[in-house]
């Protein structure tokens, strides 16, 4: 006995037998083309656009040496004794606020004071040795150590304690004396901006050209009133005002 197929309810058989209109592929195959030829003739000036450039950190050769972001607005300069104990003490919490800070650049300038000699000229020269031979990031690891294990004061390092970092190229700057000239130059440098005690800061407002020599170890709070003091402004021309680290600290924010 014959068995019947089941039959294929209207709906589906209609389904099955739709054929679906040209049209819209002609019209998108004719698109396409029309992208290619597009593609292939428009004129080589044109270009699609591109995203911007990341801005560039990179620091020149120093010295001076410097950490944070060197293109950012404002400079803060650390006038500063390797064997002075505010230095030791101070140097730590403005490396920690330069950190949190991207639009400030952190750059030391040696102030070897008198009472301290000749220890604080023998860690100037090690830590310039130093950062001949390694830049910017080596100069800061040598004050680092140096901080870490004088004795401070002018008694200078231990008897016998020799940098770990040191190479041939480091001991060979130390003997040349190029270091010294430019340890003396900072220094002269330093007397003559005003700076009479260590540690010291000049922050410059890179935009403005406006300057602030603050005396004493300043908190980040002060810092930041001071910078916000000298970008009041815009339009002002080029100053250097000394004020001292109480002054600073009561400026409101």
């Amino acid at each position: 006995m014959e068995q019947k197929r089941p039959a294929i309810p209207m709906q589906v058989q209609a389904f099955r037998c739709r054929r679906w209109p040209r049209w819209p592929w002609a019209l998108a195959a004719a698109l396409i083309a029309l992208l290619l030829i597009w593609l292939v003739f428009r004129s080589p000036g044109e270009s699609s656009p591109q995203s911007p450039r990341p801005v560039s950190t990179a620091q020149v050769a120093g010295p001076p040496w410097q950490m944070g972001n060197p293109e950012g607005r404002f400079t803060l300069t650390l006038y500063a004794d390797l064997e002075c104990p505010f230095c030791r003490e101070y140097f730590p919490l403005l490396k920690r606020w330069v950190g949190s800070n991207a639009d400030v650049a952190l750059q030391w300038h040696h102030q070897p004071l008198a009472t301290h000699e000749p220890a604080a000229s023998t860690e100037a020269r090690l830590v310039e040795c130093v950062a001949e031979a390694g830049g910017h990031a080596a100069f800061w690891q040598a004050v680092e150590w140096v901080y870490a294990h004088t004795r401070s004061d002018g008694q200078g390092l231990p008897d016998g304690l020799r940098y770990p970092e040191s190479t041939p190229a480091v001991e060979q700057c130390m003997a040349s004396g190029r270091a010294d000239t430019v340890i003396r130059a900072q220094a002269t440098e330093a007397t003559k901006s005003g700076v009479t005690a260590t540690p010291s800061l000049r922050l410059l407002d890179r935009q403005t050209g406006q300057a602030i020599l603050l005396q004493g170890p300043i908190e980040g709070d002060a810092l930041l009133s001071a910078m916000d003091m000298l970008s009041a402004d815009e339009t002002a021309a080029t100053t250097t005002t000394e004020m001292p680290a109480d002054v600073v600290g009561d400026m409101p924010r």
